[in-house]
């Protein structure tokens, strides 16, 4: 096969288009003949050599991926070859073929295409586990979404207002902002040009925010404390902006918030099977009657992931990145 590989880190040329060694199923895997795989900012990250795959994984990037089941292993029950399906991955999704474990496979939700699907999996299970799992976002509270308008931010858009929550954002953008209100979102923040906390407080008579949703790490702790409202909840999913921040312990204590910072990749299977089974039950029959839908920004073949990798690197895009084969 063909897979897209990392001799060294380096910036988006070190991503290189090269054969590598066929995948093999394991007990209770499948082989996915690969049509199409999604970019991630922790692929970004594993390219510079700052996020490696958990140990005996693939070392090829790639956290999801969506094709056609070309291989059954040992002990596999209730897939077939040749169905089509979407997985959430550890690793290997820039390539043609990838071996996954059951648990972390999903049918393609009805009505939409293998290229659609291959934009689903690391967003709604990053999504469903921290915001609804995590910290419980209920119907009638505020989330606030920093980075509304990025794949995870405009699938948590679109989930907190289908069922039945107030959703404010934060972009850099009109542009960004406008598609995020078309999502559902009714707070849009300008952060280059707006106090986040300052605009939150006056959408909210003062409240906060009951759940954040955080990509940005140590730069926003402070404010994101400040930014909750009682019994708030910070779920923490990326350090865009730095890992080292200062708490108010006091500040978190006198709101009875608080703090949690989860990763998906290296979770243990089964942790990632409950999520994917989570998501497969509550996510996917919105994605099906069409009131929740993935936001694909533009396609490129898997060879140019390069220029995919630039492209998420200049922050223009809306939703997802998907590589094609």
């Amino acid at each position: 096969m063909h897979a897209i590989t990392i001799p060294e880190p380096g910036g988006p040329e070190a991503l290189v288009w090269a054969e590598a060694p066929n995948p093999v199923p394991g007990e209770g895997e499948v082989l996915i003949d690969i049509a199409a795989s999604a970019v991630n900012r922790a692929d970004l990250l594993q390219r510079q050599g700052l996020y490696d795959p958990p140990p005996g994984m693939s070392p090829y990037p790639g956290l999801e991926c969506a094709g056609r089941i070309s291989a059954l292993g040992p002990g596999v029950a209730g897939w077939a070859v040749g169905d089509e399906v979407c997985a959430l991955l550890a690793g290997g999704g820039y390539a043609e073929c990838v071996a996954v474990p059951i648990g972390q496979l999903l049918p393609v939700p009805a009505g939409l295409d293998l290229v659609q699907a291959a934009a689903l999996p690391e967003v709604t299970c990053t999504v469903w586990s921290n915001v609804f799992m995590i910290s419980e976002l209920r119907p009638g509270q505020t989330l606030l979404v920093h980075g509304g308008s990025s794949g995870i931010g405009t699938m948590a858009v679109q989930l907190a207002v289908t069922l039945g929550s107030r959703v404010a954002v934060t972009a850099g953008s009109k542009e960004k902002l406008d598609r995020c209100a078309e999502l559902g979102a009714d707070i849009l923040i300008n952060y280059r040009e707006q106090d986040f906390v300052a605009e939150l407080r006056a959408a909210t008579d003062g409240a906060g925010a009951d759940v954040i949703l955080d990509n940005m790490g140590a730069r926003y702790l402070e404010s994101n404390v400040r930014a909750l409202a009682t019994s708030g909840r910070l779920a923490v999913i990326g350090m865009q902006g730095g890992v080292k921040g200062e708490l108010n312990l006091g500040a978190l204590l006198r709101k009875r918030g608080s703090v949690t910072a989860t990763s998906l990749r290296g979770r243990p299977p089964a942790e990632k099977a409950e999520i994917v089974a989570a998501v497969r039950e509550h996510v996917w029959p919105l994605l099906a009657d069409g009131r929740v839908r993935p936001v694909v920004d533009r396609t490129l073949p898997m060879w140019e992931a390069a220029q995919a990798h630039r492209v998420l690197d200049e922050s223009k895009h809306v939703g997802k990145v998907v590589l094609t084969r």
